[in-house]
């Protein structure tokens, strides 16, 4: 019976690893383009699968939430502590499980079924935010409480990243995956253009127990899209291998892949030096704008709006060829309006260039999310972009502490022009020494 099994996995592994290499002679032709070109009625393609269209109304409503939370935690924490510092901390403690579990949470996602996965992290997310909304109205809060939640969010967070990123190649066909991979990219940042504007205010007129607990009630819808989808069902074949040697085989493949490679790498120097300026936007809004949690909020959604707006761009454009040459002016652009907007010191003007600055980020990291993933065969899939989500979400929170201890010794204006200097020294690097990633289609 072990022969057979591991026969049969081997003619799996066989099987999708010809179909990935098929899939890239095929886009190196520019097939799958049959429909490429601006087109509005494009836009909501992957919405015509049932299953992902439970999964995009579900991570709507959860997404609201979370950064609701977010926001109102960020301000909560430099309103008690009054230190720039101290939003680095929480950054940090956030993302210091995905070192440690990351990778595991990537062989989970290959072995177990990737909805039961979600319905357990997302529960505990739950219970989480409704621990910081009781502690927070009961006035019991402190600074450690926040950053002891922060790590446990962020290590439920290990387990489900995986999972959640590459759920979406069972709810929609391959040819529309890079579409459903932009509205994922349209729902996060729909959420992050709405939620934070509307933690702003709630902060500032209810409070933020309130931002707490309605996160917390949020995540009822993603888990409800959850048990009510009609998948295929989940057949395992275990190679008995260890989850060392399953890990490494991910790595190994990145490791001879130099397109993968690359872009993994791009992904790292965005969460690294670049996506981690957010981090002070609580401390920005006070000390360089003079506003108060109203104007964080405003920010942030200012950003996300941005993005959602380059995310329905990419949705709307089909099965397009030209991922690279998009690939290209996002990664050198977005470190462009990071350098304006450190030298911006007036809110509308600061909101228009934030705006800018989410869309050429969103236009990044959408983009490199599906060459990733349309990339890499099936089999790998889960742990490669384990180590994906490893280098986005492992590398944000030691990027935020960086910012964070850059403002405290400097200022904040200082601090984001350094870390927008280096993000575009990278990225020219990257354009000038791998010229062939602007050909990918």
């Amino acid at each position: 019976m072990e022969n057979m099994a591991k026969e049969k996995l081997s003619d799996v592994n066989k099987k999708e690893i010809l179909e990935s290499n098929e899939l890239k002679a095929e886009l190196s032709k520019g097939n799958f383009v049959s429909e490429s070109g601006f087109s509005f009625r494009r836009t909501f393609t992957a919405l015509k699968y049932p299953n992902y269209r439970l999964w995009f109304w579900g991570q709507m409503v959860s997404m609201l939430g979370t950064w609701m939370q977010i926001t109102a935690q960020g301000f909560l924490i430099y309103d008690i502590t009054r230190s720039p510092a101290y939003l680095g901390y929480v950054g940090f403690a956030s993302g210091i499980p995905t070192w440690i579990f990351m990778l595991y949470g990537g062989v989970i996602a290959d072995r177990f079924s990737k909805r039961k996965v979600l319905v357990i992290t997302q529960t505990i997310m739950m219970l989480l935010a409704a621990i910081l909304a009781i502690l927070t109205f009961l006035k019991l809060v402190q600074p450690w409480h926040i950053i002891l939640l922060a790590f446990l969010l962020g290590t439920a967070n290990a387990f489900d990243a995986p999972s959640r990123v590459s759920f979406v190649n069972e709810l929609v066909d391959k040819p529309d995956l890079t579409n459903a991979i932009a509205l994922n990219a349209t729902m996060f940042n729909t959420a992050t253009a709405i939620g934070p504007a509307v933690a702003g205010l709630a902060y500032a007129f209810a409070g933020p127990a309130w931002c707490f607990t309605i996160n917390a009630v949020s995540f009822v819808g993603v888990i409800a899209a959850l048990n009510k989808m009609k998948l295929k069902e989940h057949v395992t074949v275990h190679s008995g291998k260890t989850a060392f040697f399953e890990i490494t085989e991910g790595l190994k493949y990145i490791g001879k892949d130099p397109v993968v490679r690359i872009l993994i790498l791009m992904v790292a120097s965005v969460s690294l030096f670049g996506l981690s300026f957010v981090t002070l936007l609580p401390a920005w809004s006070v000390n360089i704008l003079g506003g108060d949690s109203a104007t964080n909020g405003f920010l942030q959604s200012a950003r996300g709006a941005g993005a959602l707006a380059s995310a329905l761009f990419i949705a709307s454009l089909g099965r397009f060829n030209y991922k690279g040459k998009l690939l290209a002016i996002g990664s050198i652009t977005f470190p462009i309006l990071m350098i304006v907007f450190s030298f911006i010191h007036i809110i509308p003007i600061s909101l228009v260039i934030i705006f800018a600055l989410g869309s050429a980020l969103i236009l990044t990291m959408n983009i490199a999310n599906s060459l990733v993933q349309t990339l890499v065969p099936d089999n790998l899939r889960g742990r490669v972009m384990g180590v994906y989500t490893l280098t986005f979400f492992g590398l944000l929170p030691i990027g935020s502490l960086l910012m964070g201890t850059l403002a405290e010794q400097f200022g904040e204006p200082e601090a984001i022009l350094i870390s927008s200097v280096v993000t575009l020294v990278i990225a020219v690097l990257i354009f000038l020494l791998a010229p062939s990633i602007k050909k990918l289609k």
